[in-house]
């Protein structure tokens, strides 16, 4: 496992991580992490995207009913996977794993689908979205390995392999839809049913399991840390409305404003991957933030 270091000896002088060491000093948090968390790892989140951009999104009705839909989307995966399958963890995920690890976090629900959070070390952690290492079939239900249907994938459309196209959101690649509608659509090896990754799409609603399962790490927190997040989605937003419910302080960690700013007891504006390691080294040495840069 490759790992980060935690923080830099001296601290860069950023404003609130103070009153952000204080405030979960004594609170074991429950994290929220999204797209932001893994951008310094190459892999890119929804924000700032052109209309063309976003008008290529999956939606789940789309990708179940068209079958143009579903080629364009594997044509674009079988590109962009490999982005995905490399990325290592950074600094930010490896601080939640030790912000885990010495009892300041008492889990991770992630909104993200790239597995790097368990990669770094955190060992409670809820993929509320799903994960992109994992295919389903719609039809008997099988699941197989992302990487092993990669192989499949290039086989069968050879046109793909080694191209290098501009990196999208969550394993995604912006493919000419020329050459993705002309691809081959993977099907059950098992029962010739309809592959979908195992990832909540568009349109689709989370899993009452996985709900549930986040729920229950949720109940566990004194605190909420939402790190890398615009909360757009309410998959996300919700774990934001039942902590204002219950009077549990809200800590919001991003670079610009997010849908949950409003409800906030402290808003850090700054990259998570700055701030995050800070964090992690402030809270294992009482004091040290005090300290000039």
């Amino acid at each position: 496992m490759r790992r980060f270091p935690a923080a830099p000896a001296t601290f860069p002088r950023m404003p609130h991580l103070d009153a952000l060491v204080d405030l979960l000093r004594s609170r074991p948090a429950v994290v929220l992490s999204g797209a932001g968390c893994s951008t310094d790892s190459g892999i890119p989140d929804y924000g700032g995207l052109a209309s063309r951009r976003r008008s290529a999104t999956v939606q789940y009705r789309q990708f179940v009913g068209d079958p143009r839909v579903r080629a364009r989307y594997w044509a674009r995966s079988t590109v962009g996977w490999r982005r995905v399958a490399d990325a290592a963890p950074n600094a930010a995920h490896s601080a939640l794993a030790e912000l885990e690890a010495c009892g300041a976090v008492c889990g991770v629900i992630t909104q993200n689908v790239d597995g790097l959070h368990q990669r770094a070390g955190s060992r409670r952690v809820v993929e509320l979205h799903g994960s992109l290492a994992r295919v389903r079939c719609l039809g008997c239900d099988a699941v197989v390995s992302r990487a092993g249907l990669q192989e499949r994938l290039l086989a069968a459309n050879p046109t793909l392999s080694g191209r290098w196209i501009p990196a999208a959101p969550d394993g995604d690649a912006d493919l000419g839809d020329d050459l993705a509608a002309a691809s081959s659509i993977p099907e059950c090896e098992t029962c010739r049913g309809m592959l979908k990754p195992d990832v909540v799409f568009f349109g689709e609603c989370v899993a009452k399991t996985r709900l549930a399962e986040a729920w229950v790490v949720f109940d566990q927190g004194a605190a909420l840390l939402v790190v890398g997040s615009s909360l757009a989605v309410y998959s996300g937003f919700r774990f934001v409305l039942r902590a204002v419910e219950r009077g549990i302080p809200v800590v919001i960690v991003n670079l610009g404003p997010t849908r949950g700013d409003e409800h906030a007891t402290l808003k850090v504006d700054e990259p998570v991957g700055a701030v995050l390691p800070t964090l992690s080294l402030g809270l294992a040495k009482p004091g040290a933030m005090s300290r000039s840069a």
